[in-house]
Parts: C-alpha cells; structure tokens; sequence
C-alpha cells in the first residue's frame, strides 16, 4: 500500500488517463478477453486454474502479457510489461501501487480486471485475492468483484433515476455500474483503503463519483437518495473484525439488521433500496418474521427473497476459505469451533442469504418474504422494479375495491397452464394444477378448475372482473355472488397480479 495513499489526489488516479489509453489500445476488456481465452479457458480462469489460461495467453501478444501479468499475477520481464503498458511508465506504476519489482522482473500489485454488467465494459481495480496465488488477507483488504458483488450487480434495478447512494462500495464495483442509471452517485466506506481504490476505478472508466468516508450512516446523514445500493459486511458470525470488506464487528445478523432497519431514512419519496442481506433461522421461529421486525411500522414497501439457507458448518467453512484459510490447520480449525460455539449458543440452525428490495410509499409497511431457491435465469433487477409497480396497483384497489371490479387483465405471454398427471388404478389420474410464468423469477401457483376459468376468461378487451366472476357464480349454482365467493376470487388474483402471472389493463 503507498505511503502517500489518500482518497483524492493520488498517484494511482493521476496514472489512470494512460493507464486507461494502454487497456483500450491492446484490448483488454471484457468482449475481447473472452474472445482471446476462448470459453473453455475463460472458464478455467473462473475456476482459478492459471494453467490452461497461461498457454492460452502466450498465443494472445501484448493482450496476453496483460492477461498473465493482472489476473494471473505472473512477474515478466519489465520489457514486456512496458510494451503491453504502453504509454504507462513502469517506474511511475511501481510508485503508484499498481505494479511491484520482484527482483529483475515486474508483478502486480493489484488486481485489474474488465468487466461488463450489461452497460458496457469497465474496469474495476482491488486487492489481490488468493484465487491463482495463495496469500493470507489483511483487515483493510478491498475485495473485488465477487460473487455476491456480481449477484447484486444482476439483482438491482437499473431504471434511470437522479440520486443513487452506494454504501459501502468496496472498490467501487456498484457505483461505477450505477453511474450508468444514476445521474448522481455518492459512494461512502469506513476503510480509506477501499476508497482509494474506488477513486482510481472511477477515474479509470472516466466517472465522476462523490466519494465518502465514514462508518455505516454517517457520512450522509440527513440526505436522501432515489436508489440506494447495499453490500455489506454481512457475513453471519461473532462480534469480531477480521477482515472490514465482511465483517461488521456486529454479532449474528446484526449487520443486515442495521442496514435494513436504517435504509429507509435514506430514501426520498418513491425511492428504492436493492440490497444484499444475511439473516439467521432459529430453531422455533420463522425467518421471516425475523426480517419483518427489522422494518419500520410505517413508510415502506418491501420485498425479501430468499435465495439460499446454509446449515452452520458448510457456512462457516465456506468463509474460512474465503479468507485464504485452510480449514485443515489447526489455527483455522480453533476458529472454526469459535464460530461454531457462537451458532449453538444463538441456537442458529442455518443462515438464510438473498435481496431486501425496499420502496419508500404513504401508508403501513408491508412485507413479502419467500423463498426463490429454485432456479431460473433472468436477473431480478427488473422484477423488482416491476414487482414495485404490482405493488402499488394492490394497495390502490385494497383502498377501493370496486377499481378491482371495474379492471380487465391480460394473462402474462410467459403464463402457461400445467396439468400433471400420475398413473392410478383407473389409469391417468390429475393430481394437481399449476399457473406457471416461464419468464423472470419462474413462480408456479397451484389452481383450481373455478381459477383456471376465470384466468382462461381474461382479455384486455374482455370483461371486466366482477363480470367475470359473476359467469362464475352462476357456473357453481349460484343466483348472486356471495360475500365469501368474491372475496376469495379478489384474493386469488391478487396473488396471481402480485407475481406477474396476469397483469391489471
């Protein structure tokens, strides 16, 4: 790390106009590094074997000395490096932090890797991990461009809007992808490390950023933002700092706890919060509820999706590793029993892991919180944008049913009607009946024949709903609606609304 290390005005940032000019020029971006590599090798790079990757780069020029030189972490000869860099002097690099001498040859000193999020490829700079070299990890180690970071890159809503804050950002992989959205974007972190790091990602993909430093709330309090982006250090353990990109000193989930409790004073009307959480299962008690007394009574409109539960000891070994530990040696092994020992005292039976969408609106919190361990394709960025609009629709019409009546729906293009059927005694037997949207998050809800009617009766220039269950009514015998028939149609579609499967006209 530089002596001279600050959050403006650094060396790393000064270099990073050439620095900027010698990627463009050999190509090292994200399109043209999967090109070079192949998708084979492309996807032994991914697994961290350097092998198949460094034969393939030595065929690749001046684009595969880059290759071996910032993702493998291979030292070269300084001639090749300052070809490959070119306009970059290697002596100014070496000051700034970028490269390092190891002895007659050049190494980097951190990791330098292209990316595209779906808005173009940037370049986004951190500290060396372990993943082709093994190295123990310091507390102010900056991480990069992770799987949970890349999840939340998938997972948030990417709608233009004016003021977006990142907390937390690490090096600066979430602000400089909201850049591409946000017309402002404030990005804040306790570790001045990582906001020198952040500074010199912004600068190197040409972005203007407000960078803060500061602990959790602190450095924005009393702003309002119209997005707001989280990945915190919510790693599920001990009150304990070991590295500050994971740990919050905090014990169990309170890291998770405190950023979705307090994400909402940073909203302004209207805005959302698209963040990663963790959250424990309790013997007893429902995880759900758990989340639900993290936000406030009033004020906010909240989505929580599950996406994984870890029983205790596959988490905690899975986050040893991540910290270049050996869960053999026994140092590794006396904080594994630490750990372990904090879960069984908390009774912890696993550790839940997902997204808090959260949208500022008038009126009483709501909360739906599932599950969606099953798997599907399309990132949730947009669904959340559009779960917010369904939303919405629901808790107009909840204030005035008769705008339910009154509506028309479309039966969503991705909805499909599923019949499964066992072999019986008496040949095929249906056992039971699903509305299936083939899009998005995938969900499936289970129907009857009156709901498979109604649905199959919906059109945008067709009748309204209370007609329709009118037809219905009569179907079953009935003179009139009963009190009980519509309330159980109204609830029915709004489960159906609430997950895309029909959509209000």
């Amino acid at each position: 790390m530089p002596t001279n290390q600050t959050t403006t005005g650094s060396l790393l940032t000064a270099l990073c106009p050439e620095l900027r000019t010698a990627l463009t020029r050999v190509g090292y971006d994200a399109d043209t590094l999967l090109s070079a590599l192949g998708p084979d090798v492309h996807a032994a790079l991914g697994r961290s074997e350097p092998v198949p990757v460094r034969r393939a780069a030595r065929a690749a020029g001046e684009l595969g000395t880059l290759i071996r030189l910032l993702l493998l972490g291979d030292a070269l000869p300084e001639r090749e490096v300052a070809a490959a860099l070119a306009p970059v002097d290697v002596e100014r690099a070496v000051a700034a932090g970028l490269l390092a001498r190891d002895g007659d040859e050049v190494r980097a000193a951190l990791d330098l890797r292209p990316l595209d999020a779906g808005e173009g490829n940037r370049w986004i700079l951190s500290d060396l991990d372990d993943s082709m070299r093994r190295r123990t990890l310091t507390e102010d180690h900056v991480l990069g461009v992770g799987h949970a970071s890349l999840s939340l890159l998938r997972a948030t809503p990417t709608r233009p809007v004016g003021s977006v804050l990142d907390l937390g950002t690490g090096c600066g992989v979430q602000a400089v992808h909201a850049a591409s959205y946000g017309r402002t974007v404030t990005a804040t972190d306790v570790n001045p490390r990582a906001l020198w790091l952040a500074e010199a990602t912004t600068a190197l993909n040409g972005i203007d950023i407000e960078l803060l430093e500061g602990s959790w709330f602190e450095p924005v309090a009393g702003r309002r933002f119209d997005q707001v982006v989280a990945n915190p250090p919510f790693v599920v353990g001990p009150a304990r700092i070991e590295h500050s990109y994971r740990d919050s000193g905090l014990a169990l989930d309170g890291a998770s706890e405190l950023v979705v409790s307090r994400a909402p004073e940073l909203l302004a009307p209207g805005g959302t919060a698209a963040m990663l959480a963790a959250w424990v299962h309790v013997d007893g008690e429902d995880w759900r509820q758990r989340v639900s007394s993290w936000l406030p009574a009033e004020g906010v409109d909240a989505w929580v999706v599950q996406r994984d539960v870890a029983d205790p000891a596959l988490y905690v070994g899975t986050w040893l590793r991540d910290a270049g530990l050996d869960p053999r040696d026994p140092a590794a092994q006396a904080r594994a029993e630490q750990w372990l020992d904090a879960f069984a005292a908390a009774d912890v039976a696993g550790i839940g892991f997902g997204f808090v969408y959260l949208r500022a609106v008038d009126g009483p919190t709501e909360l739906l919180a599932e599950d969606l361990t099953h798997g599907f394709d399309d990132p949730l960025g947009a669904e959340a944008s559009a779960y917010f609009e369904r939303s919405a629709w629901l808790r107009t019409v909840a204030g005035n049913e008769n705008l339910a009546w009154s509506a028309r729906f479309a039966v969503g293009e991705a909805t499909a009607l599923e019949r499964v059927f066992l072999a019986g005694p008496e040949g095929w037997q249906e056992r039971v009946a699903r509305l299936h949207r083939g899009d998005g998050p995938r969900w499936q809800h289970e129907v009857d024949e009156t709901t498979i009617a109604l649905v199959a009766g919906m059109r945008p220039d067709g009748l309204p709903l209370y007609e329709l269950i009118e037809l219905l009514a009569l179907a079953h015998g009935f003179e009139e609606v009963t009190p009980e028939f519509a309330a159980d149609a109204l609830t029915v579609v709004a489960g159906l609304v609430r997950h895309g499967l029909i959509e209000p006209v």
